[in-house]
């Protein structure tokens, strides 16, 4: 598990801006309120090549995950059997994203997360194996910011199933990683370096060969020091993983806690330079987080397959309960979420293709907006199936029924809410640039004072921004825009696009009102996020749903594809007008003085009469540097 500090991310986006994008990024424009569809549209198509790779491997996939992946047994065992790791590894499986030159298979964004998917419906576990190992994992960093020895030296052994491993997160340090105290010293001779600390979440660190490690490099003569990263050796003397966790979903990761005492790490193992291990590992997670979105998309579309089933073959009150209206309310959310979920994966992953776009934001959308809405589908999900969503598979087979994994799916599903930077975090992290953004825009339009020294001395006029300011702070005007190809889509997009204008002149405003008070008003800006999330995912719905008539002219999706983004959106739209309300109609000043109470212990009669079945212990257990005292759990499959 990674916990990053998004707050970091203003450095490396100040670095990313030092790019020239040959494409503006979509969401950036979004928030600007200018919806720019031709970004999106037409739907970004793979290359032949890429089409065809993708396609053969998620065939061999799909076969493999029907036959060698039993997502009971992994569940039951809290394990993923050295067969099944070993298979995958045969497959290509573990070198995806790995060039052909490295031995692995160089599949597109896409038709990976088409893969993840796959493998993830068949057990989540083995989807966050496969992702941890690739996404985050040693193949990306030394990818990105590896040298050529690197690549030839770690890449095909990646590639071949030697699986890695990410590791940040430390016992006292989740999303604050300025605390971080993991060392490593430089030799003398500077062919070294000395690592010491611990390392906590590691997961897949329990069977990993090789990891990434972020550790802090103090500053010395010849050394500018700083967070940096690491190749490290899981087998190298002094590495000692003390304990595999446990977890409420995800049973079957190798997840652990790792000890690093005296560790002696080649000079030549440095990724980038000395300071450079945070703008690697949020670079790394720009595309890396995808995965997470993809394992959403794939858990909606299993619950759609299993709501369906269920709630024609269930009968109450002589009719199937999917015929009364409030369970399918229920099915049409699922039904149009996972259109939408699948439509805002594959858009977000061909963006991610293309390397002359800016896909920050997008990501970061893709990531909220999916964790967020997959999660409250299993939970639907759950609800359809009454009492038999919340019986376990196991037992549910035991007494000759069905084995549906509902309750399963509900808790694997939880973890991607804080899984690569909370829904909290990603909120701040899209605030964040989506503010910077006003601010480039608009400073020099804004009276003398109204914004941060900074922030005027920094700011550029940009010609859309100048061009529509009057209309964005007077809400006056629109743009002219019909978008009648989209026959009965085109009201959704004239919403997006007035939205998208109206959400701009609330953040303009907000900033003239609050100003540099702005980024502690984290419920305002996480409502904005989150309209921005919305608007996103209709854009990327609409997109999908008219290639989709356009390709599959005569097959099912071709002529239902409409419907279902016809019916996201209007589902859509009632949250965002809800969360427009909210936003200056809400309760956050109240909550929080309320929640300052609590703190100051002034409530405390009411925890009166309970009993805490919590076991003793301090609430986060010490790691100080030293010498492992606990039996090495590591193990290397088969």
């Amino acid at each position: 598990m990674t916990h990053v500090d998004e707050r970091q991310a203003r450095k490396v986006a100040e670095d990313a801006r030092e790019t020239t994008w040959v494409q503006p990024s979509f969401g950036k424009q979004l928030f600007l309120g200018d919806l720019q569809l031709d970004l999106i549209h037409p739907h970004p198509q793979p290359t032949d090549e890429a089409r065809q790779r993708g396609e053969e491997f998620c065939a061999r996939m799909l076969e493999f995950a029907e036959t060698h992946i039993d997502g009971a047994l992994i569940e039951r065992e809290s394990r993923i059997p050295d067969e099944t790791i070993k298979g995958l590894a045969a497959l290509g499986a573990f070198g995806m994203k790995i060039a052909p030159e490295y031995g692995g298979l160089g599949l597109s964004q896409l038709y990976y997360n088409r893969a993840l998917m796959i493998a993830g419906s068949a057990s989540a576990a083995v989807g966050a194996l496969l992702s941890a190992h690739q996404s985050i994992g040693v193949p990306q960093p030394v990818k990105l910011f590896g040298t050529d020895d690197q690549k030839q030296r770690f890449l095909p052994r990646c590639a071949r199933g030697e699986v890695s491993a990410f590791l940040l997160t430390e016992p006292d340090v989740g999303s604050d990683p300025a605390r971080l105290r993991t060392t490593a010293t430089p030799s003398a001779d500077g062919s070294e370096y000395v690592m010491d600390g611990v390392k906590l979440w590691t997961t897949n660190g329990v069977i990993a060969g090789l990891l990434i490690v972020m550790a802090r490099v103090p500053k010395s003569e010849g050394h500018r020091g700083g967070i940096s990263a690491f190749v490290v050796e899981a087998e190298a003397p002094g590495v000692t993983v003390e304990n595999r966790n446990a977890f409420m979903g995800l049973r079957g990761i190798e997840n652990g806690v790792t000890r690093f005492y005296q560790v002696k790490v080649p000079a030549e193992n440095l990724i980038g330079k000395e300071g450079q291990g945070l703008k690697i590992a949020l670079t790394t997670l720009n595309t890396g987080r995808l995965s997470l979105p993809a394992s959403c998309a794939a858990a909606a579309k299993w619950s759609l397959k299993i709501a369906r089933e269920w709630s024609r073959e269930r009968v109450q009150w002589g009719r199937p309960v999917g015929e009364h209206e409030a369970v399918a309310k229920k099915i049409a959310f699922i039904a149009a979420t996972a259109y939408a979920l699948e439509a805002m994966v594959d858009l977000s992953s061909q963006m991610a293709d293309d390397k002359r776009r800016d896909i920050r934001i997008e990501a970061a959308l893709a990531k909220l907006f999916c964790s967020e809405m997959g999660y409250k589908v299993a939970d639907e999900l759950v609800q359809i199936r009454g009492g038999r969503g919340y019986e376990t598979a196991e037992s549910l087979a035991a007494r000759g029924e069905r084995g549906v994994p509902a309750e399963q799916v509900l808790r694997d599903m939880r973890i991607n809410r804080i899984f690569e930077g909370s829904s909290e975090i990603m909120q701040l992290f899209i605030a964040r640039e989506a503010v910077d953004a006003h601010l480039t825009a608009a400073g020099q339009l804004i009276e003398p004072g109204a914004l941060p020294v900074k922030a005027r001395a920094a700011a550029k006029a940009g010609g859309f921004y100048a061009k529509w300011l009057p209309t964005l702070v007077t809400g006056q005007g629109s743009l002219p825009t019909s978008y009648k190809e989209f026959g009965v889509l085109a009201s959704h997009l004239r919403y997006v696009e007035r939205t998208s204008r109206k959400l701009a002149r609330e953040t303009f405003y907000a900033m003239a009102r609050w100003q540099g008070k702005l980024e502690r008003k984290q419920g305002f800006l996480g409502r904005i996020v989150d309209i921005g999330a919305e608007l996103f995912a209709m854009s990327a719905t609409c997109v999908r749903a008219q290639m989709d008539a356009a390709e599959g002219a005569g097959s099912p999706r071709g002529e239902n594809a409409i419907e279902l983004a016809d019916a996201f959106c209007g589902q859509s739209r009632l949250r965002v007008d809800e969360l427009l309300h909210q936003l200056w109609h809400n309760t956050d000043a109240t909550d929080a003085k309320l929640a300052s109470r609590v703190l100051a212990d002034r409530y405390t009669w009411l925890e009166e009469g309970i009993v805490d079945p919590s076991t003793p212990g301090p609430w986060i257990a010490p790691a100080e540097p030293g010498p492992s005292e606990h039996e090495n759990v590591h193990r290397r499959p088969g």
